[in-house]
């Protein structure tokens, strides 16, 4: 009865001769009885505290954005202002100014009214009028001392309020502490958030801390709880006989893994083969995680909770214990193991001609790395062929198919940021040893392009069926981004044909062939990503804008992310035909959870992965303070000018470093020039630097002109 008043009550909002009505006077429309009554009041407190309605001065309720007022999550910049993103298609986010923000802080999610409308000049600009939910009940960050009373600077820069501690709540913490502190009362205008430490991580500088700091700083779990290590320990090691003979058997094709050297949760092997008509069998076999993480136990109550596996450079935090993640469900070689197939018929053109999606059990032939198939199939090389004679002719036939599959997408305008990548290696103490470019090389575009045509197929095929499923989506970019864009792109010389309000992809694919090779590739490739959207998880299957796809999914990653899991869960029942309309209104349901939950903790591991590593290129720059290396401009900006190394490490050469003249920054053309010398500094151009300094808390490289 609640769900049904609810929808009734935005139903009746959402008329266009709807003006804010009283609680007596809803009920007088709601109410049969006066049990009604307190079902009425209790929904319109919940309606809200959710931020679905609002309630005015007058006590008089409506939705808020017929109030010209806004909903959506806070993005502080370090600097106090914020803007507020509203998550609705085709909505500019709203100016914040420090001033308005009223005791809100970052990522919480907020009512705004607007205050000024959007000009030519400025950008719609708005203040804080309710606080929804917070974004933050826990703040991470350094410990200073005073005599009666103490702070916590946060790490996170966007919090930018320093968090009072009285002396009783501080559990001895001394200055220079890192500290982990419960927030007890939130800001107020003036008035800075108090707390309470509730953890000492260590000292600043200390082995470990740092990272530590950062996985507590995300939210990131550290371990299991007890019920969750209970019942992944009770999973057999075998698999029933019974489950085999209920499954097509595939244990006999030469079926094999291609991974990096050193993961350990393999969750997608593949096989192919060549039809008598010309057609490619392509068959790719990805984990059946499912079979063991069953819907609502503990397990999945974790998995879903993570939402993901996240990879901190030497450290890995696993969506699901190790028992599940690197055994029962890796697929090893020799071992049989329960998977669910996508097999695919494709034609020399690269389109997929018939396909069927089978539970399956196979037993893994080989487990190969990128580093020796790439060498194989680029170098020739005698040694490793002679090793894997007995699948050579696979190896080939898969680089065939992929360059064809590859050619396809290429075709309709998907888009392929090849942006360099670093390994970090480091040694078993710990320290960082060497940072190495991490090529994409021929293995890895096969195993990518074979991933990518499963998910397209599989999504095709559940968007027709109309069955609640988890897609990936990327919807078309903001066009205000995209006409800064094309004005930064102007400044180096190139254009995008079409109208801006419905770009192509192909448009900006074929930008990044006019500047592959070019000083400002880097530049224009990174702007140019940064112009787009995220891409995340929805019910509703919009496209993927960055893959030129009508219909994406993510289906080959069951192990280590949550929707693959979850829509993994749905073939099944659907091929087990155990859909019935009962079960279709509930799957509606746990797919929007199931897309909002991993969208959120895909954002907050890809940070704190992008923190991880920042922090590691700094550790080992600061081995090589007063060194000299080659580098490229990246960026340059009003203070200063960012120089990137052949490593990936990117260090920052300050405006007031530049002694030999006066530099000016030209925004309009990118570039730096010297008021007496007339000596420029462009984005691409090459330079020598010194490493002058290293700030390992702030994850900051600085240099100098060699």
């Amino acid at each position: 009865m609640k769900l049904s008043i609810k929808e009734s009550i935005l139903q009746l909002m959402r008329e266009e001769a709807y003006s804010p009505l009283s609680k007596t006077e809803l009920c007088q429309i709601f109410c049969a009885s006066k049990a009604d009554k307190d079902i009425l009041n209790s929904i319109l407190y919940e309606m809200e505290e959710e931020g679905l309605i609002y309630k005015t001065k007058k006590e008089k309720y409506g939705l808020p954005q017929k109030m010209n007022l806004f909903v959506g999550k806070l993005s502080v910049h370090p600097k106090g202002f914020a803007f507020l993103d509203t998550g609705v298609e085709g909505e500019r986010d709203i100016f914040i100014p420090a001033s308005a923000l009223n005791g809100a802080m970052h990522q919480d999610r907020v009512i705004a009214r607007v205050v000024k409308s959007e000009t030519t000049q400025s950008r719609t600009e708005g203040e804080i009028i309710k606080i929804i939910e917070r974004g933050y009940t826990e703040i991470v960050g350094k410990f200073e001392a005073s005599k009666n009373f103490g702070f916590v600077i946060s790490d996170n820069k966007r919090l930018t309020a320093d968090v009072f501690i009285a002396k009783k709540d501080s559990m001895g913490a001394k200055t220079g502490d890192i500290v982990v502190c419960k927030i007890t009362k939130y800001p107020q205008k003036g008035r800075n958030p108090e707390g309470k430490v509730k953890e000492i991580l260590g000292k600043q500088g200390e082995k470990g801390v740092d990272l530590l700091s950062i996985i507590k700083q995300n939210g990131l779990p550290e371990e299991f709880p007890k019920k969750v290590l209970k019942q992944a320990h009770e999973i057999p090691e075998d698999i029933d006989p019974r489950e085999i003979h209920s499954r097509l058997d595939l244990r006999n094709e030469l079926i094999y893994t291609i991974d990096g050297s050193d993961a350990k949760d393999l969750d997608d092997a593949i096989s192919i083969e060549k039809l008598n008509n010309g057609n490619y069998k392509l068959g790719v076999h990805i984990a059946d995680v499912t079979h063991y993480v069953t819907e609502g136990a503990p397990l999945d109550d974790e998995a879903l909770k993570r939402g993901t596996s996240v990879y901190l450079v030497d450290t890995v935090i696993p969506m699901l214990p190790p028992k599940l993640s690197n055994g029962v469900c890796s697929l090893h070689p020799d071992v049989d193991r329960l998977t669910l197939s996508c097999i695919m018929e494709i034609d020399e053109k690269g389109k997929v001609v018939s396909h069927e999606i089978k539970k399956t059990v196979i037993n893994s032939k080989a487990r190969l790395v990128y580093e020796d198939v790439s060498d194989i199939l680029e170098n020739d090389n005698e040694e490793l062929k002679q090793k894997y004679s007995y699948i050579l002719d696979k190896l080939k036939l898969s680089e065939e198919l992929a360059k064809i599959l590859t050619a396809r997408r290429s075709q309709r305008g998907a888009m392929d940021f090849d942006f360099p990548e670093s390994k970090i290696l480091m040694d078993e103490a710990g320290n960082v040893t060497d940072i190495i470019k991490y090529d994409r090389r021929i293995a890895n575009r096969i195993i990518e392009e074979f991933m990518l045509i499963a998910n397209e197929t599989v999504a095709e095929q559940f968007f027709w069926a109309q069955i609640p499923f988890v897609y990936r989506v990327h919807e078309n970019p903001d066009p205000e981004k995209i006409r800064d864009f094309v004005k930064f792109i102007g400044a180096f010389g190139y254009t995008l044909k079409g109208d801006v309000e419905e770009i192509h992809p192909k448009e900006l694919q074929k930008l990044l062939g006019d500047i592959e090779n070019t000083k400002e590739e880097l530049v224009i490739s990174t702007l140019m990503l940064r112009s787009l959207k995220q891409a995340r998880y929805s019910p509703i299957c919009t496209g993927h804008f960055g893959l030129a796809a009508k219909y994406y999914t993510h289906f080959t990653s069951p192990i280590r992310r949550y929707p693959d899991l979850q829509i993994h869960r749905i073939i099944k029942e659907t091929i087990d035909e155990s859909l019935n309309e009962k079960r279709l209104n509930r799957l509606k349901a746990i797919v929007e959870k199931a897309s909002e939950q991993s969208s959120i903790r895909e954002r907050e591991a890809d940070e704190a992965q992008r923190q991880v590593e920042d922090l590691r290129k700094a550790e080992y720059m600061k081995n090589h303070v007063g060194e000299e290396y080659e580098g490229v401009i990246s960026s340059i900006t009003s203070f200063g000018m960012f120089v990137e190394l052949y490593n990936t490490v990117e260090g920052l050469i300050r405006l007031n470093n530049l002694s030999d003249d006066y530099y000016i920054f030209d925004q309009e053309n990118y570039l730096l020039f010297g008021e007496h010398t007339k000596k420029t500094f462009k984005i691409g151009d090459k330079i020598n630097i010194k490493v002058d300094s290293v700030n390992i808390p702030l994850r900051e490289v600085n240099f100098v002109l060699a």
